[in-house]
């Protein structure tokens, strides 16, 4: 596998971790980028631009980010509450007047972002065309009675988030969430990241698909909890129906999905424009000065939910729009903030030791929140770190 790019001295064991992943982790095309202080320490991609071909992964190669998407989507809510534009405490029906119906007049924003609105499933989901309309998934959030009343217990809200945060960006700024990061964000800093992919950028973007994982030694597999299948199997359960919130779920190579902005799964960045839109959350780069004051890093990164997730299952941790750092998504150290992409890439930020992390795939596998090629390469910057 020739593995292309550079490794800033010490670093070194993260492409190691990187050149493993395709030697014995059934990896095809992918790239991980790393910034440290600002300064970008690692950049390396290897493989192929599509899963299911042969063209060369090069610089600049960008892929659909599934919910990492939903830490991107995160900034602009906690951007327009630093600049006074947002009450993070405010009912949601303040600005979204039709939001109050069933029950929901009390509704928090903040509770959008921390995953206690209660809103994880549809009673009705979305067909595919449907969910690509910006107008029918808010609607149907806000036609939608919660599953337990808000702000008093959390789940994950796999595809409601973005409907939930879209509105309420759009009320306060006439702009979706997408269209506000190009032009407040992405734009101006000059990250290849979209929430909505340009007709001039789709040459760039490669196939996504299912891969598997390698068979372990022996024959053996390691398996989830019982109780975990059992929530993904069963059809009326919060875990099956949260996910099923779109039915069926689009083709992500699909020209169509590709162009519109769902802020919980379909951004497109290169591992460069994931981890740099981290690293300017945190502090300065290259030609642009940090995103979030430290209050405002505190408020991401501050836990706002933890314990048993009612649509995950497993114990989840969450500030405002970020997954935190624990076991169900290890990060790099305990005060890390960031978010998965369900089956491979992953985006955070560490203020504690200046790190911001990118890494995309065109290869999906099962995972969920903590994928082995994404979790090899922070073990080895934590390595390289000496943490």
């Amino acid at each position: 596998m020739d593995v292309h790019g550079t490794v800033a001295e010490g670093f070194e064991p993260v492409r190691d971790a990187f050149v493993r992943n395709f030697a014995a982790l059934g990896e095809r095309g992918a790239a991980v980028t790393v910034y440290r202080d600002g300064q970008r320490v690692v950049d390396l991609w290897a493989g192929t631009k599509d899963v299911d071909g042969t063209d060369p992964w090069e610089r600049g190669t960008a892929q659909v980010v599934r919910s990492a998407t939903k830490g991107v989507a995160a900034a602009v809510l906690l951007l327009l509450h630093q600049r006074g534009q947002l009450d993070l405490d405010a009912p949601v029906g303040h600005y979204w007047p039709e939001f109050k119906a069933q029950g929901k007049e009390r509704m928090l924003v903040r509770h959008v972002l921390n995953h206690r609105a209660g809103l994880p499933v549809l009673d009705q989901p979305l067909t595919p065309e449907q969910a690509l309309d910006p107008l029918r998934g808010p609607e149907a959030v806000a036609a939608q009675a919660p599953a337990w009343e808000p702000g008093t217990d959390h789940g994950y809200h796999a595809l409601t988030y973005g409907w939930l945060l879209d509105e309420l960006v759009r009320r306060v700024t006439g702009q979706g969430t997408g269209a506000w990061l190009a032009s407040q964000i992405a734009g101006p800093l000059g990250m290849d990241l979209w929430l909505g992919l340009p007709d001039a950028q789709a040459g760039r973007v490669g196939r996504v698909g299912r891969v598997e994982g390698p068979a372990p030694a022996g024959g053996l597999r390691a398996r989830p909890k019982r109780s975990v299948t059992e929530a993904y199997e069963d059809p009326a359960s919060l875990t099956r129906r949260a996910f099923a919130a779109i039915t069926p779920f689009p083709d992500q190579n699909d020209p169509a999905y590709r162009a519109a902005a769902l802020p919980a799964t379909n951004a497109i960045a290169t591992a460069d424009g994931l981890a740099r839109f981290y690293a300017t959350l945190i502090g300065d780069t290259a030609g642009a000065a940090r995103l979030f004051t430290p209050e405002t890093v505190e408020l991401a990164r501050a836990e706002e939910s933890a314990g048993p997730d009612r649509v995950l299952v497993v114990g989840t941790r969450f500030g405002l729009g970020y997954m935190l750092h624990g076991s169900a998504s290890p990060f790099l150290t305990p005060g890390s903030f960031g978010h998965p992409g369900r089956g491979g890439a992953l985006g955070f930020a560490d203020p504690d030791t200046g790190i911001a992390f990118g890494y995309v795939t065109n290869g999906f596998r099962k995972t969920v929140t903590a994928d082995p090629r994404a979790q090899g390469l922070v073990r080895a910057v934590r390595g390289a770190l000496g943490l």
